[in-house]
């Protein structure tokens, strides 16, 4: 199957609904078709939305992978696994993030609907990376064109991406974060506990208050 075939059959599957998947059996549905998705605050799943057509609240669909065969989630950040390079940086560890808010953004270069929030990313790696923010977009791809570094690296160069961008071809620090859509945005505080997640488009003025609020608190 061809590039063209591939976006095409994505472009389906969108319009078809089918973009987000593991989530119905316990979705709250509301009168008007949407889905509260979880939000992980410190442990805890509660918020988010996006609805039952695969749209976020900017009427964008999100696009989900099969949910991993472990359902298990963790209060402090995963370790990164299965890289097999890191652009716009050295290899990373989670002990190395440690006294920075850390925001980890899962995406891949062709989703739409990542492409559309990588203005915002960008924007805030450069506000706030001064004031201790540390962002690390994990590219897990979608398809196999996806999976060539330099596609990845033309992406970088492309959006203006200048932060750390670890290679998970295998889906490997996808799993340990139990994640299941591009986008999905987690947000660690200085010691390295989750705080917050979005998943898909939307809800920028709330993240980036969030991210204010991490940055303003002191490392314990």
């Amino acid at each position: 199957m061809n590039k063209q075939h591939m976006l095409q059959r994505r472009h389906l599957l969108r319009y078809l609904g089918l973009g987000a998947v593991g989530v119905g059996a316990a979705a709250f549905f509301h009168h008007d078709t949407n889905i509260q998705l979880p939000k992980l605050v410190a442990g805890a799943r509660s918020g988010g939305t996006s609805n039952t057509t695969g749209t976020t609240a900017s009427n964008a669909p999100v696009v989900a992978a099969p949910a991993p065969a472990s359902s298990s989630s963790s209060m402090h950040l995963p370790a990164f696994q299965g890289i097999s390079q890191w652009l716009n940086s050295e290899p990373l560890t989670v002990a190395d993030l440690k006294g920075s808010v850390v925001l980890i953004q899962f995406w891949t270069f062709s989703c739409i609907n990542c492409q559309r929030t990588l203005p915002y990313i960008t924007k805030w790696n450069s506000q706030y990376a001064a004031q201790g923010l540390k962002v690390v977009g994990v590219h897990t791809p979608e398809f196999p064109f996806e999976k060539e570094i330099n596609n990845v690296k033309a992406a970088l160069t492309d959006h203006g991406i200048t932060y750390p961008v670890p290679i998970d071809n295998d889906f490997t620090t996808w799993r340990a974060y139990d994640n299941h859509y591009w986008p999905h945005l987690f947000l660690a505080d200085r010691e390295g506990v989750m705080q917050y997640d979005h998943i898909g488009e939307g809800a920028y003025d709330t993240t980036e208050q969030t991210i204010r609020q991490l940055l303003a608190q002191t490392a314990g």
